[in-house]
């Protein structure tokens, strides 16, 4: 990612942070500010993408003018259709209380790490059920993975947001490529008949590769498979900003996009239970729409080097102590 790209996109997340400083109670800070100092320490590698409560400040209890702020400050960690789903994960979490009948304000944890003012690295996440955004910036670069976008139900059935499917893109894309594979291929495509019941890295702190099945080549497609199998990917990596997006595309044409792979598991009719995943040398993609009778679907976009923006502090603080 270019310097001035860099510069750009921190100068723009810099002044959302200042946007939300400025409407925040003391306290509020405090719980917004709370955290290591190193931003390598172990603990903020552990994250979750079920319900339950995070460290850092609440959503729950801002007034309007702060949730605006929040919100600015998330559509800055993404490119326009990223941003949509990150609000729309929480759009279908409103939906999914409301049919539970679950009362309440959305239950999201926004942390900032380190200071934005200085000229060390710094970062923040927001997380909650079903999202989880992940920002790491340095004068070197910017990180935004891990990135979990899920929605509960995948295809919302009534209600003012009836039809809706969050990832429906998504899931549409990996069907049209795994129907599209001939016998030969498709045998070696699918690995199994059953999905797995989740994402097979679930929540782990470091992405690896080599817990997804091998999946079919890229080399081993059609020229139009291997069209569709690099939109799928180009849907995930274009959640981020644009010009971060366009640097891990590079990355994978630069070392080859044969090494990439696609695998899927369970059923090809919409509604069936299903499940994918593409393997790549530097960073994986897994989908699956599993649970509740397959109305239920988790996304992520992990990398294996840029999580939490490890390679980035692993130089910075390299070059500090060297």
């Amino acid at each position: 990612m270019g310097g001035e790209q860099v510069k750009a996109a921190a100068l723009e997340m810099r002044e959302a942070v200042r946007a939300l400083l400025a409407v925040l109670e003391p306290e509020q800070v405090r719980e917004l500010r709370a955290g290591p100092g190193r931003l390598d320490a172990a603990e903020l590698r552990e994250w979750t993408y079920l319900p339950g409560p995070r460290p850092g400040l609440s959503t729950e209890g801002l007034g309007g003018e702060q949730r605006e702020a929040v919100d600015g400050l998330l559509a800055t960690a993404h490119s326009a259709a990223g941003a949509e789903l990150a609000r729309g994960a929480i759009e279908v979490e409103r939906h999914r209380r409301g049919t539970v009948g679950v009362a309440g304000a959305d239950r999201y944890w926004v942390r900032l790490l380190g200071d934005p003012e200085g000229e060390g690295p710094w970062g923040w996440r927001m997380n909650g059920h079903h999202l989880a955004v992940h920002v790491l910036i340095t004068t070197a670069g910017m990180r935004v993975t891990p990135h979990f976008i899920g929605s509960e139900p995948a295809r919302i059935g009534d209600g003012p947001q009836a039809g809706r499917r969050l990832l429906g893109p998504e899931e549409d894309l990996a069907r049209e490529l795994v129907a599209d594979l001939d016998a030969g291929r498709r045998a070696k495509a699918v690995f199994a008949a059953a999905p797995p019941d989740d994402i097979l890295t679930r929540a782990d702190p470091f992405a690896d590769p080599d817990l997804l099945p091998a999946g079919l080549p890229y080399a081993d497609l059609t020229s139009g498979q291997q069209r569709l199998l690099e939109r799928l990917v180009r849907r995930y990596l274009d959640r981020a900003p644009a010009a971060y997006a366009q640097e891990c595309w590079s990355d994978a044409v630069a070392r080859g996009l044969d090494a990439l792979s696609f695998a899927w598991a369970g059923g090809l009719v919409p509604g069936d239970r299903h499940y994918y995943c593409v393997r790549a040398p530097d960073f994986l993609i897994e989908y699956d729409n599993t649970q509740d009778n397959g109305n239920h679907a988790h996304s992520v976009w992990r990398h294996v080097r840029h999580d939490w923006g490890a390679d980035l502090l692993r130089a910075h603080y390299s070059e500090q102590h060297g």
